[in-house]
């Protein structure tokens, strides 16, 4: 019996001798917890509207007040004309726009054919859905107090337009958060292993020991994930056009050059993870489930960012699939010239620049 709890206490030793692995075990489940009870919602919260009222009467006063009462909407800005609605949607942030009728409380209450439009940002059509139920659903409850008070029987029913993906298709929404999510753990967990494994079994002193430099040592092992990168891109975008009839609506190049530079930053965070831990296994549980939760949760590939509680959407500012997923969807279904997505364009740039240089720097310290 002595033997046994040696051996169990020889096993205990073992297992808290490594630090980071222990921080994964006992880490991991209270972020999850965490992650999965406050980002996995199904609500509509915090969502941006913009408003187009001619008329500023009472009724749609008190309309916009209801929507602007809870948590669900935000009504960020009033437009000057229905024109403008198209540009707003492209500059981003807004994903939905009510448009009232010239004169709308006087012909609602006399004639009975005020009119309201929603137009949604449909390239999310889960969110887009749930949004248009829920204004249509405040505007009915709008419409009965309305009905008591006037004793007068008219229907106000909104017209909805989607917008970027009027039929509602899931693949508009998945298709960019699958290519983030590929590309992530392709570069990220495959180079962190494959430059693990040379320093496991010593062969990365052999290599560094070698004539060529260092960091072009390092580059040839990233090389190989990069160009496979590339081709599960290409192999992506063209099953998403001819397959699942998604359009790519914006410029090509572009998508491409986004696409690659993403791509950059996940091989610089695969670098990043092989100079902190001294396993494959470690190598794996971090590029693996350090990479997959926050993808998958915090990038705004399943939930939307803004339905988030705001210490959540502060997180997901440094997660680079965030910005690649929120740029994809916005050359690729939106159809927006480049420079609308400027702001994400330079924040991974940054990243890479970052997470490359603090790489290279803790490299060359631990392997000397």
């Amino acid at each position: 019996m002595n033997q046994f709890l040696s051996f169990i206490k020889k096993e205990f030793y073992h297992i808290f001798r490594d630090k980071r692995t222990v921080m994964v075990m006992l880490g991991m489940p209270i972020i999850q917890i965490i992650l999965f009870g406050f980002a996995i919602t199904t609500e509509v919260k915090n969502v941006k509207v913009a408003v187009y009222d001619p008329s500023r009467d009472a009724a749609t006063q008190r309309i916009i007040e209801k929507i602007d009462a809870g948590d669900f909407f935000i009504i960020d800005r009033y437009l000057q004309s229905p024109g403008d609605a198209d540009r707003v949607f492209k500059e981003g942030g807004i994903s939905v726009i009510i448009l009232f009728s010239d004169h709308f409380g006087e012909r609602l209450l006399h004639t009975g054919d005020a009119s309201i439009q929603l137009l949604l940002d449909a390239s999310e059509p889960n969110q887009a859905s749930s949004a248009g139920v829920y204004i249509t659903n405040i505007i009915a409850d709008y419409q009965q107090e309305l009905m008591r008070e006037a004793q007068i029987p008219f229907q106000l029913k909104p017209e909805i337009r989607m917008l970027y993906n009027p039929s509602l298709k899931s693949a508009y929404n998945f298709v960019p958060g699958v290519m983030g999510m590929i590309l992530m753990l392709i570069c990220a967990m495959m180079t962190s292993i494959a430059i693990v494994r040379e320093k496991e079994t010593g062969t990365m002193e052999v290599l560094l020991a070698s004539p060529v430099k260092p960091i072009y040592v390092v580059l040839s092992k990233m090389a190989p994930y990069f160009v496979i990168s590339w081709i599960n891109l290409i192999s992506i975008l063209l099953l998403s056009v001819f397959v699942l009839d998604v359009p790519v609506s914006g410029n090509l190049f572009w998508l491409n050059a986004l696409s690659l530079l993403f791509i950059v930053v996940a091989l610089s965070l695969g670098l990043f993870i092989s100079t902190v831990v001294k396993t494959q296994v470690a190598a794996m549980l971090a590029s693996g489930m350090g990479m997959i939760m926050p993808v998958m949760l915090l990038s705004g590939f399943v939930f939307p960012v803004e339905s988030m509680p705001q210490i959540l959407q502060w997180l997901s500012a440094v997660v680079p699939a965030r910005w690649y997923i929120e740029a994809v969807r916005r050359i690729m279904i939106e159809g927006v010239p480049v420079v609308e997505v400027w702001r994400e364009f330079t924040v991974l740039t940054a990243m890479a620049i970052v997470i490359i240089a603090v790489s290279l720097r803790n490299f060359k310290s631990r392997l000397e």
